[in-house]
């Protein structure tokens, strides 16, 4: 009680409420803009957050996430362009309801939805993560081995059509992920004579460049003509919304257990749990036939499984230091830089810090309705803001990021490398999330690989011999096992 009482204090510090409503602010303004992700909110941010104490600065990345991944919808409704990927699942029912002169309902619906679903996933996050770090207490090297092996399998399948570009990505993750001095052994590893490259690829960087660097380069090269939305009519948000509550409560359920579910999955993330929940909603709708023509069901399960999804991919992140998608990838960035080394500790060592994380959650799920409603109101403004302008200042922004790590220019320089790379890989439709994985968990399974090896003597059955390492460790096996037998099955039954 003393640290919840603790994170009251922290939380409700002014200066900590002016970054909430500041960082609010940035998150709608993001996620409105077609193009721009709540990712490349996250990673916007990351610099700003030096300079800040670990709970402002987690309080920023919470806020500006919550509230860009509901902004997305703004444009997915006004414009057919989905300001976010969390914003895909439904955008041509969002804009065919804006055809039949629906759009305050779906945006409603949507504000609405996002905020009682985020509501859930905290819920679920405050209750869930504290036993789960008691049982994960538990945990040695053969356990963390096994559970980042299932990390990273769960992305390189879950993230993406082809489990091969999973995989192709993933692999070339862990590759970056190993370049630097070896961690056992200390021998430099890929760094062809250069000095910078001994203490490996530095995190931020990297994550500035997939994420922000990429989008500048895929706008230069494909540029979008929006339509003018200035004469849309939006009326009242919240007229007829109680009912629609009222007749699709346990879709709203539905969607919250999917989007939370999914979210603590690694590597699945808010944009899978949107497009599993709109689809378990069609499946199990009584008017599947009215979906496509703008119908306000699937909008309540998969606005829910967007922000649900949002917290609950910090309980593996939290808890296991394992991120639950690419935003919680760079939260751990953070958290490291933060001195708050993620896993069970940090709710022995520093419980106020995660009770404030906590908080900020319910605090960012309440603002998100009132500070939603004006950035609704105001869309049309914001939607017509010059690309050609806004990307240049993003551009600027991610150089100094990446410069003020190390104060060096190699920063600049591994965020236009990875950048371009990054690129290339989404036009070649490799996902860029397995990437970002292999190299945030590449440290962690390669440690505890050689650590469990060096306490075995090299004995591989002593990875199976704990009761929860051979459990993990045969689920991890079937992971892979079941794709291959499944395609080997499909090819006798053709043949």
């Amino acid at each position: 009680m003393d640290a919840v009482a603790t994170a009251f204090g922290l939380v409700f510090d002014p200066y900590v409420l002016a970054v909430i409503v500041f960082s609010a602010l940035f998150g709608l303004f993001v996620g409105s803009i077609p193009g721009l992700t709540a990712t490349m909110a996250t990673a916007l941010l990351v610099p700003v957050t030096f300079f800040m104490e670990p709970v402002p600065a987690l309080a920023a990345i919470v806020t500006a996430v919550a509230m860009a991944i509901f902004a997305g919808d703004i444009p997915g409704a006004l414009l057919r362009i989905p300001g976010t990927p969390a914003s895909a699942a439904y955008v041509d029912e969002a804009y065919a309801m804006t055809r039949k002169g629906l759009a305050e309902r779906a945006l409603g619906t949507g504000l609405v939805c996002s905020a009682l679903g985020g509501f859930f996933g905290t819920v679920v996050l405050v209750t869930s993560a504290p036993t789960l770090a008691e049982f994960a207490l538990n945990f040695s090297s053969f356990e963390y081995f096994w559970l980042a092996c299932l990390g990273l399998t769960c992305a390189a399948i879950i993230s993406t059509e082809s489990p091969i570009r999973g995989l192709v990505s993933l692999l070339i993750g862990l590759f970056i992920a190993t370049i630097g001095i070896g961690i056992v052994s200390g021998h430099p590893r890929f760094t062809f004579g250069s000095i910078e490259l001994l203490g490996g690829v530095s995190f931020i960087p990297a994550m500035i460049g997939m994420f922000a660097v990429s989008e500048v380069l895929r706008y230069t090269t494909t540029t979008v003509h929006l339509p003018d939305v200035s004469q849309t009519p939006i009326g009242n948000l919240f007229k007829g919304l109680w009912p629609i509550l009222r007749r699709y409560k346990v879709n709203l359920l539905r969607g919250s257990i999917i989007g939370t579910a999914i979210g603590a999955l690694p590597g699945a993330g808010a944009d899978i749990a949107a497009w599993i929940s709109f689809a378990v909603s069609k499946k199990f709708s009584r008017e599947p036939e009215k979906y496509g023509t703008g119908h306000v069901e699937g909008l309540v399960d998969a606005s829910a499984a967007n922000n649900a999804g949002l917290s609950g991919a910090w309980v593996p992140a939290i808890v296991f230091g394992i991120p639950g998608d690419s935003i919680t990838a760079i939260v751990i960035g953070v958290l490291y830089m933060k001195g708050m080394n993620p896993g069970p500790m940090v709710f022995i060592n520093s419980p106020e810090l995660i009770y404030a994380v906590f908080l900020t959650f319910f605090v960012a799920n309440i603002a998100l309705i009132p500070l939603g409603f004006l950035a609704i109101r105001s869309a049309r403004q914001v939607l017509r803001i010059s690309r050609n302008a806004l990307m240049p200042i993003i551009l600027m922004f991610c150089v100094v990021g990446s410069f003020a790590i190390n104060n060096t220019v190699f920063g600049v320089t591994v965020m236009l490398v990875l950048g371009v790379l990054a690129y290339v890989m989404e036009e070649n439709h490799f996902p860029v999330a397995p990437a970002i994985l292999g190299i945030v968990l590449g440290p962690m399974l390669e440690d505890n690989f050689l650590t469990s090896m060096i306490k075995s003597d090299g004995r591989i059955v002593d990875f199976f011999e704990r009761p929860i390492a051979g459990v993990l460790g045969v689920v991890t096996i079937l992971v892979w096992l079941i794709p291959l037998v499944l395609t080997i099955r499909r090819r006798l039954k053709a043949a």
